[in-house]
């Protein structure tokens, strides 16, 4: 069953139609990256997700309450005169939980993507792969049933990133949120999804719906096995044909 669903969606701005129509599923517990060229509306499609935007046309049905959708953008967004801890926690206390209690909530979920130690820190003081751990923390600490990734590593280095990715399939593995990710990466998406939706030129139409096997978390060398590889390419062919398309 879905937790979300879109529906012959179409998105139109003034400048001319950006997305659609487009029809996606995600079902519970389920890893989707979207993948496509620039301008073909997969942040476009991420918002509708969301509830951040409504389509022109189409349906969008979710299965989510409310506070069970969360939100990572490329940039941290964090509040640059909390701390860490205060940044977490700031997501809990604006649903009204106690400020200790929702500390408290935030100091576990900063531990859970290694950062115990950096609750006071604030974020000019914290690298870009350490300001983005604390926003994965902040969004998971309300328990989502829903995640939504636009782009989260696009500014980091190839090092981080791959930490980064193996952290949020660890993190993913411990409560099991549908997961939704838009990157420009190919081998990001076959590692860190379970199905890969490339999109087409803008605007975005879907071109190809991959399923990727192995386990999630990744076992280690997973990137150099046989059946990676090949998914990998078979999604570039797509996205170079819906780049044609």
């Amino acid at each position: 069953m879905s937790i979300v669903q879109l529906t012959d969606v179409e998105v139109d701005y003034d400048r001319g139609r950006a997305l659609g129509p487009l029809t996606l599923g995600v079902a519970a517990g389920e890893t989707v990256a979207l993948v496509g060229p620039s301008g073909c509306g997969k942040s476009t499609a991420l918002r509708l997700l969301a509830g951040l935007e409504a389509p022109t046309r189409g349906a969008i049905a979710r299965m989510t309450g409310r506070g069970e959708t969360a939100v990572v953008f490329q940039a941290p967004t964090l509040a640059p005169w909390l701390s860490a801890q205060a940044n977490v926690a700031l997501p809990l206390e604006l649903a009204g939980v106690a400020k200790a209690e929702a500390h408290e909530r935030a100091a576990a979920a900063l531990a859970r993507v290694g950062l115990s130690g950096a609750e006071a820190k604030r974020p000019v003081q914290l690298s870009g792969g350490m300001a983005m751990r604390v926003s994965l923390a902040r969004a998971l600490v309300t328990e989502p049933r829903l995640l939504l990734l636009d782009e989260p590593f696009a500014a980091l280095d190839e090092i981080t990133r791959r930490a980064l990715a193996d952290d949020v399939l660890s993190l993913w593995a411990a409560s099991k949120p549908a997961i939704v990710f838009v990157t420009h990466n190919v081998e990001e998406a076959v590692y860190m999804a379970s199905r890969v939706v490339v999109l087409t030129r803008g605007p975005g139409r879907i071109a190809a719906d991959f399923a990727v096997a192995g386990p999630i978390p990744r076992p280690p060398h997973f990137r150099a096995e046989a059946d990676f590889r090949a998914t990998s390419e078979a999604v570039s062919a797509a996205l170079a044909e819906g780049i044609a398309a």
